[in-house]
C-alpha cells in the first residue's frame, strides 16, 4: 500500500506551485537587473542572492506545512550539506536552474521541484517565470503545461529529429565528439543552457530527445518525471535505467529514437551524488 494518497500528492503539488509562482515572482523582479553572483564549482557555475533566497523561501514554507519533509537543494549542497536519500518525504529543489543565463537576462530560466517519496519521484514541477510555463507533473497521472496535457512528438527518425545536447569545460572533447556525431546522423541540435528546460521541451514535442551528462539529480529530477508521463523515454544514456543519481541521462520521443542514439554516444562516468 502506497505511503500517500492521490489527494495528498495533489495538495503537495498545489503547495509547491503556488511557492514556484511566488518565487518567479522574485526572478522576475531581478531580471534585468544587475546581479551579485559567487562562484561555485568554476567560472561557468555562478550562484546569484535570488537563488539563495528562493530556496531559502521554499524550504521554509515547506517546513512550516510539513515538518516531517526533508530538503536536497542546490544551493545547500554547494555550501556543503551532503545529498542522501531516506524514505521519508524529499525535495529535490533547484531554485534557478540556468543561473548563467539569468545573470546575462536571457529568459531560459526555471524553477524545479521535485518530490520523492521511498526514493521515487512522485511528482515534478518545472516553472520558466519569464515565459510564464508552468509544468507539471503526478506519477501515472500525465504532464501538463500551464493546465494543458503535454506529450511527446513520438518521432522515431534521427534525421528529422531536433535534439538537445550540450558541451561545457567538464570533457569538453568527448561531449563536442558526441555532438558531431549526431550531426553527423542528421539531427538538428539545440542548446538551452537550462536542463529542466530542455526536458520539458521534450514533453511538450518541441525537442525530440535530449541527451546530456554532468548534471546534478536536482537539475533533472522534475524534468525527467515531466517528459516520463508526457510518454517520453527515460534511460542512462548507455541504453540502461536511468538512475537519478548517476550524473547522466537520454530522453527520446520514442524507444526508436532512443536506441538510434546510445551507440553514437561515447559514455563518461561521474562521481555519484
Amino acid at each position: 500500500m502506497a505511503d500517500y494518497t492521490t489527494e495528498e500528492l495533489k495538495e503537495y503539488l498545489e503547495t509547491a506551485v503556488n511557492i514556484a509562482r511566488t518565487a518567479g515572482k522574485e526572478v522576475q523582479n531581478k531580471f534585468y537587473k544587475k546581479k551579485r553572483t559567487e562562484i561555485k564549482s568554476s567560472l561557468g557555475d555562478p550562484v546569484t542572492e535570488t537563488d539563495k533566497l528562493i530556496e531559502k523561501m521554499f524550504v521554509t514554507t515547506i517546513k512550516e506545512k510539513y515538518p516531517s519533509h526533508r530538503f536536497i537543494g542546490e544551493e545547500s549542497t554547494a555550501a556543503g550539506k551532503r545529498t542522501s536519500f531516506t524514505d521519508n518525504p524529499t525535495w529535490i529543489i533547484d531554485p534557478i536552474d540556468g543561473t548563467t543565463n539569468f545573470v546575462h537576462c536571457l529568459p531560459y530560466v526555471c524553477i524545479s521541484i521535485a518530490l520523492v517519496i521511498k526514493q521515487q519521484v512522485v511528482l515534478g514541477i518545472v516553472y520558466n517565470p519569464m515565459h510564464d510555463l508552468m509544468y507539471t507533473a503526478i506519477k501515472g497521472q500525465g504532464a501538463f503545461c500551464n493546465e494543458e496535457t503535454i506529450h511527446v512528438s513520438g518521432q522515431e527518425e534521427i534525421g528529422r529529429s531536433l535534439i538537445h545536447a550540450s558541451a561545457t569545460m567538464s570533457n569538453c572533447e568527448i561531449k563536442l565528439n558526441n555532438m558531431k556525431a549526431l550531426l553527423q546522423a542528421g539531427a538538428g541540435l539545440r542548446y538551452f543552457g537550462c536542463v529542466a528546460e530542455g526536458l520539458c521541451h521534450v514533453a511538450n514535442g518541441s525537442l525530440d530527445a535530449y541527451v546530456d551528462s554532468g548534471f546534478h539529480a536536482w537539475d533533472v529530477a522534475a524534468g525527467a518525471l515531466i517528459v516520463e508521463e508526457a510518454g517520453g523515454i527515460l534511460l542512462d544514456p548507455t541504453g540502461g535505467p536511468f538512475d537519478l543519481m548517476c550524473r547522466r541521462i537520454l530522453v527520446a520521443s520514442s524507444q526508436n529514437l532512443a536506441s538510434t542514439i546510445t551507440p553514437l554516444l561515447t559514455h563518461i562516468e561521474y562521481p555519484k551524488d
